[in-house]
């Protein structure tokens, strides 16, 4: 049986990781996959990613990176991604996995104009039909966390969700390939924490951290989706049944 691959492209902040684990965890937790096996690859360490053909299906995470820096790892990861667009295989992005697949298919991530996003945020979704995310509420409630967003997505890809700071907060790409700018795998207590550690950052910018805090609130939008992405692999690798 061909595994789920994590493609885990940074780390998230010590005093989270100490108390709740990691990105790869909460993803993990989120698909809610049974029989199906799921490895993880720590592609900003340099580890190897296996052919596109060998895994089941793909979750890029979230990283302190920034897709325009071009690092050398993401360089990599970029071309692995666009081969493995082009061989069908089911991929989710997210948040810097977003931005990757989005550059990696001809798209531009960069630094979004409208400056940092934190906290609890309201997503505005145009999926009918979308096999992911067309069973979702049109107004989503989710995490997020960034600094850079897509700013151009690539001439093939069909837009799905937007906000008041960013116009290109989701997308899909074909019939098996979709990124979301947003954290789908945070709950309120993880979205504490990011701000609690960047809350210098976050008042040094102008903003308000515990105005930030005080709007943290949980929904079930993230873990919807998280665990339709799983059942879509599983349908795909024959081991659940259509939902």
């Amino acid at each position: 049986m061909r595994p789920l691959l994590i493609i885990k492209a940074g780390d998230t902040l010590p005093e989270i990781a100490a108390r709740r684990g990691d990105y790869d965890i909460w993803i993990r937790d989120g698909l809610g996959l049974g029989a199906l096996p799921v490895d993880t690859v720590c592609v900003h360490r340099d580890e190897v990613l296996p052919p596109a053909d060998a895994v089941a299906g793909v979750v890029v995470t979230g990283s302190p990176a920034m897709v325009s820096h071009r690092e050398a790892w993401s360089e990599r990861t970029a071309a692995w991604l666009a081969e493995a667009v082009a061989s069908g295989t089911l991929i989710l992005g997210i948040c810097y996995g977003h931005q990757l697949l989005a550059h990696a298919l001809g798209g531009r991530a960069g630094p979004n104009p409208k400056g940092r996003q934190i906290g609890t945020i309201e997503v505005e979704l145009d999926a009918p039909g979308d096999a992911l995310l067309g069973a979702l509420p049109r107004e989503l409630v989710v995490q997020a966390t960034h600094v850079e967003v897509v700013l151009e997505f690539p001439d093939a890809a069909v837009p799905l969700a937007k906000n008041v700071m960013d116009a290109h907060a989701g997308f899909r790409l074909g019939e098996s390939t979709w990124g979301v700018q947003f954290h789908p795998e945070f709950d309120a207590d993880i979205m504490r924490g990011y701000i609690e550690g960047r809350r210098d950052l976050i008042a040094g910018e102008g903003g308000d951290p515990d105005a930030l805090l005080a709007r943290c609130r949980d929904s079930s939008h993230g873990r919807t989706l998280l665990g339709r992405f799983g059942a879509l692999v599983e349908q795909a690798e024959g081991v659940r049944g259509p939902a």
